[in-house]
This record gives structure tokens, sequence and C-alpha cells, in this order.
């Protein structure tokens, strides 16, 4: 008989997460349904475009391969439609709301510098990361995080270094002494 008691904080009573998993099909579908509306309404602009038998020169063509994009609910696969021009004028598809190579959403990618500036080391990332978007998580290893530290860095530099003499700001100085007593 095991006197083990460890408990996975990740899956605490042994069953599925149904709700995140329900979050996440739930998110796939309404992506997807942003997506199909979005080329729905960029079809609608070529329409008028006809060949000499008058069917359209710019058509639906299939899907782009699967991909991933990392989200605040974890892993979420995503299927981006894809447009063939018939007629040779290079007009194709692409989508605002997943630009060809996006990896994380927004919120993902706010954390990082928030949990970097927390005092998480770079090699932990991974594992604090797994923790927050679940243990499919990818993407996101040591290098990664090492290669946006350097962007952040970069940022700051611009930043720290900009042109403030065509700015304006107004500032309250207050001091004075609060006795509680």
């Amino acid at each position: 008989m095991s006197k083990d008691n460890i408990i996975s904080l990740d899956n605490p009573e042994g069953k599925a997460d149904v709700l995140t998993d329900l979050l996440r099909s739930g998110a796939r579908e309404l992506i997807k349904k942003a997506v199909q509306t979005e080329l729905a309404e960029f079809l609608s602009q070529y329409q008028d475009m006809t060949d000499s038998e008058g069917k359209p020169l710019v058509v639906r063509n299939g899907y782009l391969p699967q991909r991933e994009i990392m989200t605040g609910l974890g892993p979420v696969d995503i299927k981006v439609p894809k447009t063939r021009d018939r007629g040779g004028q290079g007009i194709h598809f692409r989508s605002e709301l997943l630009p060809p190579y996006i990896k994380r959403t927004k919120s993902v990618e706010t954390v990082l510098p928030w949990l970097y500036l927390k005092g998480i080391s770079t090699g932990d990332f991974s594992e604090a990361l797994a923790t927050l978007l679940g243990r499919d998580a990818k993407g996101l290893s040591a290098g990664t995080i090492s290669r946006l530290k350097q962007c952040w860095v970069s940022e700051y530099d611009d930043w720290r270094v900009r042109d403030l003499s065509k700015e304006h700001y107004v500032y309250i100085w207050a001091d004075g002494i609060y006795f509680n007593i």
C-alpha cells in the first residue's frame, strides 16, 4: 500500500477538464464563423468580376493547412479558407482576424513580459505557461522568451530616448505630512 498523496494541480480529481474543452470548442467555432463572414464579405467585393462565360474570377478554394494559435484558453486549432484568382490578377484572401503568421493572441503576448517582470526566469517560463495555458502549450520555449526579451529591450530603448521637446505635460506636485493620531 502506497502512502503517496501527490495530487496533480492540473487535474486534481483525475477527470477531464470539461469546461476548458467546451470553451476551446466554442472559441474554435466562433473563430470559424468570424473568418467565414470575413471571407463572404471579401468574395462579395469581387462577385461582379466574371469571365466570358459569366463564371466568377475569384472563387473559394479549400483551406490553408491547419495551424494552432496559443490563446488564453490554451492552444486552439484553426483552419483559414483560401481563394483562387482565375483571372490571374493576384487577388487573394487574407484574414485580418488571423494574419498568416500569428502564433499567439495579444492576451498571451501581454502576459509574457508581465511574468518576466515578476521574476520568472527564462527557463521557468515553459512550466509556468503550462500551468496557465495547459500542458499542450507549445512555442513558448526558453529560446522564444529570450528572443522576445531582446525585442522588449529594444522597444524600451526606443521609448527611453524618444523626443519629448514638442510635448506638453501638466503635473501637480503635492507635499504634506499626515499624522494618524
